[in-house]
């Protein structure tokens, strides 16, 4: 399933770096961008009403186990930035592709993926394949 995407798995927003984001070198410190995909996953869970709490109301934690960032360009103090997030693989493991854009331009700046695994929260036993619940969530299926 690997860069398949589905329009209604996708979902975006928009948000402007903080003073307290930029590095000595006036620029968003890499650190950040960690953060602006988190606000991005979490718009996009939010749809299907499955974020954080309701995922630990229906019994799994999803822990991130693989993050993987291309920085393109630099992103500044002031700089509107668009923040794509898109579902790509939900069978085995959720696995959410993002795209960070200058929104005035379109112009590329971040290229990004997370994995996150379901886990059993009551006895923290990793699932092989995603729970039910996520299935029904999105509204897909196998």
């Amino acid at each position: 399933m690997p860069g398949r995407e589905d329009p209604r798995l996708v979902h975006e927003v928009e948000l402007t770096p903080a003073f307290h984001d930029l590095d000595p070198m006036d620029v968003v410190w890499h650190g950040r961008y960690v953060q602006y995909l988190e606000v991005a996953r979490c718009a996009l869970l939010q749809k299907f009403d499955y974020d954080y709490p309701q995922m630990k109301a229906s019994g799994y934690a999803w822990p991130i186990v693989d993050l993987q960032l291309k920085y393109v360009g630099a992103v500044e103090y002031g700089m509107t930035l668009r923040v794509r997030a898109a579902i790509t693989e939900w069978e085995n493991r959720l696995r959410v592709d993002y795209l960070i854009t200058d929104a005035a331009s379109g112009r590329v700046l971040t290229r990004a993926h997370t994995v996150q695994v379901a886990v059993v929260w009551a006895t923290r036993e990793l699932q092989f394949v995603c729970p039910p619940v996520l299935w029904e969530k999105l509204g897909v299926t196998r």
